[in-house]
C-alpha cells in the first residue's frame, strides 16, 4: 500500500512541475512516464526489455529469412507464420524504441500525433496477431480433419483472401480509438503513466465524456477478440474430436503434436490478457508499476516467444536453421 501511495504522490508531483497543466484543448505532446516509482531502476529495467527486442527482431527476421529461402515451407501454415512475424516486429518496432529512449535517456515527450500513430499501431497489430491465430486455427482444423482436401481448400489464392481480410478487419476495428481521441478536449494534464500511447491511458486525460470510448473498447475486446477466442476453440474441439477418433495412440500423439507450436502462440498470446483484464479489475492495491511492467511484458513477450516455439518446435525450421549454422561454420 504504501507503494502504491508513493507511486500516486510520484505521479502527482510529475503532473504539478513537469509538464503543463493549465488547461489546453488540443495539447501540442504527452509525457510519457516510462515506469512511475521505479525511474531509480530504469536502466536495469531496461536490461530485460532491450533483450526481448533483440530477440524478437533477430527471431521473427530469422523466420521469415527460412521460409522465403526453403521451398518445402511454402504451405499455408508458414504463409501466416511470415504474416505473424511481420506482425511482431512491427508491434515491437513502433513501441520499444520510444520505450528504451524513455529508461535509458529520460526522453519522456512524445508528439501528440506521434503518439496516436503509436496507439493504433499498437492496437492495430494486436488485434491483427488475434485474427492470425485464427486464420492459423483453420489451417489446423482443415490439416488434420480434412488432409485429403487440404492442399485443394487452403490454395493460395484463398490464403492471401485470408490473409488481406485478417490486416482489413484489424485496420478498421481500430480505426476510430484514434479519430475518438483527437476530438477531446484536454484540461487536466498531458502525463501518461506508461511508456507508450494506449487507447484508455489517453482517453483517461481527456476532461470531457468517455463513455463512447470506453463501451467501444469493449466491443473491441468481446466481439473481436473475444470472438476470435471462440472460432479457436470450437476449431481445436473438432480437432481433438479427429484425434481421438484415430486407431492408435501413437498415431494421436504425432498428429497432435502439429498442433503444439500453434497452442504454446495461442497460449502466449491469450493468457497474459485474460491475467492483465483480472487484475486490472480485481486487484485494486497492486502498485501502479507492477501494472506497468506486467502490461508491457505482456506487449513484448510474444514477439519474443513465438520464433522461439517454432524454432525448437517445428521439424523443418529447426532443420533448415541447423543447415545455415552448419554451412556457415564450414
Amino acid at each position: 500500500m504504501e507503494t502504491c501511495g508513493t507511486s500516486r504522490r510520484h505521479l502527482l508531483s510529475y503532473s504539478t512541475s513537469d509538464s503543463n497543466t493549465t488547461e489546453f484543448t488540443n495539447p501540442s505532446s504527452f509525457i510519457l512516464l516510462g515506469i512511475p516509482g521505479l525511474e531509480a531502476a530504469h536502466v536495469w529495467i531496461s536490461i530485460p526489455f532491450c533483450t526481448m527486442f533483440a530477440i524478437a527482431v533477430l527471431g521473427n527476421f530469422t523466420i521469415l529469412f527460412i521460409v522465403k529461402t526453403e521451398p518445402s515451407l511454402h504451405e499455408p501454415m508458414y504463409y501466416f507464420l511470415c504474416m505473424l512475424a511481420v506482425t511482431n516486429l512491427i508491434l515491437c518496432t513502433s513501441t520499444l524504441p520510444k520505450m528504451l529512449a524513455i529508461l535509458w535517456f529520460n526522453s519522456r515527450e512524445i508528439d501528440f500525433s506521434a503518439c496516436l500513430t503509436q496507439m493504433y499501431f499498437t492496437h492495430c497489430f494486436s488485434v491483427m496477431e488475434s485474427g492470425i491465430c485464427v486464420a492459423m486455427a483453420l489451417d489446423r482444423y482443415v490439416a488434420i480433419c480434412h488432409p485429403l482436401r487440404h492442399s485443394t481448400i487452403l490454395t493460395r489464392p484463398l490464403v492471401a483472401k485470408i490473409g488481406l481480410a485478417v490486416v482489413l478487419r484489424s485496420g478498421m476495428v481500430v480505426l476510430p480509438y484514434p479519430f475518438l481521441v483527437r476530438q477531446w478536449p484536454y484540461c487536466r494534464t498531458n502525463i501518461i503513466p506508461q511508456p507508450y500511447c494506449l487507447h484508455i491511458a489517453v482517453a483517461k486525460l481527456a476532461c470531457a465524456d468517455t463513455h463512447v470510448s470506453t463501451f467501444y473498447g469493449l466491443f473491441v475486446t468481446f466481439c473481436v477478440i473475444g470472438l476470435d477466442g471462440i472460432f479457436i476453440a470450437v476449431s481445436y474441439t473438432q480437432i481433438l474430436r479427429a484425434i481421438f477418433s484415430l486407431p492408435t495412440q501413437d498415431a494421436r500423439l504425432k498428429t497432435f503434436e502439429t498442433c503444439g507450436s500453434h497452442l504454446c502462440v495461442i497460449l502466449a498470446f491469450y493468457i497474459p490478457r485474460l491475467f492483465i483484464s483480472l487484475m486490472y479489475r480485481f486487484a485494486q492495491n497492486v502498485p501502479l508499476h507492477f501494472h506497468v511492467l506486467i502490461a508491457n511484458v505482456y506487449l513484448f513477450m510474444p514477439p519474443m516467444l513465438n520464433p522461439i516455439i517454432y524454432g525448437v518446435r517445428t521439424k523443418q525450421i529447426r532443420e533448415r536453421l541447423l543447415q545455415l549454422f552448419i554451412h556457415k561454420g564450414a
